[in-house]
Formats: C-alpha cells, sequence, structure tokens
C-alpha cells in the first residue's frame, strides 16, 4: 500500500529533521521545503496529502501560504497544520482565518503532533471520497449524485468526458506529464462550471482520464464548447516543441505497434432524460458509455448529446 506523503515546510532544519525522523517513524513519506514560496513549488510537485506548515517563514508566511494554496480549485481540501511559537495567539488565528486546519505550538510534543496527523488525515478520508490526483469527487459519490438527480425527475444531463490519445500521451512522456495532464483538464472542468455552469453543477473524477460533470440541460452546449476551447487552446504547453511541430507524436499502441498519434483532445457523451425518463444510475452509465465512444470515433474535441426517444 503506498505511504501516505507529508511536506514539512519549515525553515529551521533542526525541526525539519525532527519532524522527518518522527514522521518516517510511523510510515509517512516526508518531502521538506525551506521556505514558503519552495512549499507552494513542492505542494504542486509533490501532491501531498497533508502539509505540515511553519508560520514565520522567509519569503512568504505560514498564512500567505495557506491564502495561496486555497485560491487553487484542486487544492482547497489539501490538509494543513500550522507550526505557531507558543503564546503567539495572533499567528494561530491568522493561520485559521487563511485556511490551516489545525495547529501545534512549538516546541511539539511529537505523540500529540502524531495523534493530530492522524486525526486530520481520518478526517479528510472520510469526508472527501475524493481522486487522489485531482481531489475530486469519486466514484461513491458519483454515483450518489446521479442517482439523487435521477430520482426527482427534474431534468438533468450527465456528461461523459475523456481525453482522447492520453495512453499514447502517458507512454510517450511518461507519468508525471500524464498526471499533468489529468489536473489541466480537471482545472478547465472546473473554470467551465465556475464561468458558463450553475452553482449547483457537479464535477467528479471517474479514474484515469474519465471525467463526469452533471448539469442541466440548458447549460450543456456553453459547457462543451467552453471545455473544447479551453483544451483546445493549452493542450500545446503539455508537449515537447518538437512533437508540436509534427502536430503528432510517436508512440506505441495497444499491441505495441509503432504509430503516430494526434495531440489531446476530449470526447464528451451527454446523457439527459429530455427524450426518455432514466430510473438508474445503470441507464445513465451505459448510455454515456455508448455516446462517448461514438464522439471518439468521429474526431476528437467533439460533444454529442443523445436525443432519441424511448
Amino acid at each position: 500500500m503506498p505511504k501516505e506523503r507529508i511536506l514539512v515546510v519549515d525553515d529551521e532544519p533542526d525541526i525539519r529533521d525532527v519532524l522527518r525522523l518522527t514522521l518516517e517513524a510511523e510510515g509517512y513519506e516526508v518531502h521538506e521545503a525551506a521556505d514558503g514560496e519552495e512549499g507552494v513549488r513542492q505542494v504542486r510537485k509533490v501532491n501531498p496529502h497533508l502539509v505540515l506548515l511553519d508560520y514565520k517563514m522567509p519569503k512568504m508566511v505560514g498564512s500567505e501560504v495557506c491564502k495561496t494554496l486555497r485560491k487553487d480549485i484542486l487544492l482547497q481540501s489539501l490538509p494543513i497544520i500550522l507550526l505557531t511559537s507558543k503564546g503567539e495567539s495572533s499567528d494561530k488565528v491568522e493561520g485559521l482565518n487563511a485556511g490551516a486546519d489545525d495547529y501545534v505550538t512549538k516546541p511539539f510534543d511529537p505523540p500529540e503532533l502524531l495523534a493530530r496527523v492522524r486525526m486530520i488525515l481520518r478526517r479528510t478520508a472520510r469526508s472527501l471520497d475524493a481522486n487522489p490526483l485531482t481531489k475530486l469527487p469519486g466514484n461513491v459519490s458519483i454515483i450518489e449524485e446521479i442517482q439523487t438527480r435521477v430520482d426527482t425527475g427534474n431534468p438533468v444531463a450527465v456528461c461523459y468526458a475523456d481525453l482522447d490519445n492520453f495512453k499514447a500521451f502517458n507512454d510517450k512522456y511518461g507519468f508525471e506529464r500524464g498526471d499533468e495532464a489529468l489536473k489541466m483538464t480537471a482545472r478547465i472542468l472546473l473554470i467551465a462550471i465556475r464561468e458558463v455552469g450553475t452553482p449547483a453543477d457537479f464535477l467528479g473524477h471517474i479514474g484515469g482520464d474519465d471525467f463526469i460533470l452533471i448539469t442541466t440541460p440548458p447549460r450543456v452546449e456553453p459547457l462543451c464548447q467552453k471545455i473544447i476551447a479551453e483544451l483546445a487552446r493549452t493542450a500545446s504547453s503539455l508537449y515537447d516543441e518538437e512533437d508540436l511541430r509534427h502536430g503528432y507524436i510517436e508512440s506505441k499502441d495497444r499491441d505495441g505497434k509503432a504509430r503516430n498519434f494526434p495531440l489531446l483532445t476530449i470526447s464528451i457523451g451527454v446523457v439527459t432524460n429530455e427524450q426518455r425518463p432514466i430510473k438508474h444510475v445503470a441507464e445513465v452509465a451505459e448510455l454515456g458509455a455508448e455516446l462517448k465512444h461514438w464522439a471518439k470515433t468521429h474526431g476528437g474535441n467533439r460533444w454529442v448529446k443523445d436525443r432519441r426517444g424511448e
């Protein structure tokens, strides 16, 4: 089972050493940063499960780091424990107001620190049925959300989206850049909801390059158009310059044969209850897979909505 990752951000090497030894003895994977700016960079690189963050640091104090991380829509649920000096109540208040989940005073008691770390990690795991990469709701939440909306009988649109040629991209560039492509896709979907969706819209990450967006039928067209346009605009940033010049990458297909693959695009299949009643989440999943397959086979950056009756 993979170890949970904890990022320690503190400008004092001795404190980082003590925290690393304490946490590693409990089986955690520990990463370090020596100031606030490096801490923000490391969060995006390491994708930790929890951050232990000193308040008083050069370049960015703890509250500034908290505010910066909380502005990122994919990091709003990242647990943060603030490390403050004993008696500095103003630091604690400012840190908590900036988005920290808890605080521990220095010098800290290792058993108390570990208890707080375990508590917050357990609480986060329970409260978020989240994909570990994007932190978006996972399959349990997705199923519950679809069934709840179907049960109301109100107009609903369920959009199944995934990236075209993602496996070839991942094979060519490696998992780290593949993860960046998935996080970029998640941000595009979230921004689309924020700009042209509704406050009640739902976004989930099924796994891999498969995402699901739940909205109302009138919002489908602007959302899909926005998602496709943004992906077309930003996907080039993921590629090496030579591959961009070619307009394709060389990789292997599922049979192990070398071939050229187009650049990343997205396909979206949309299921609604406008033309036919839907009773169960399994019906939505079956129709969504069929529609998404049609979109993929007819060229990337395409969306298709089911308009058939019963």
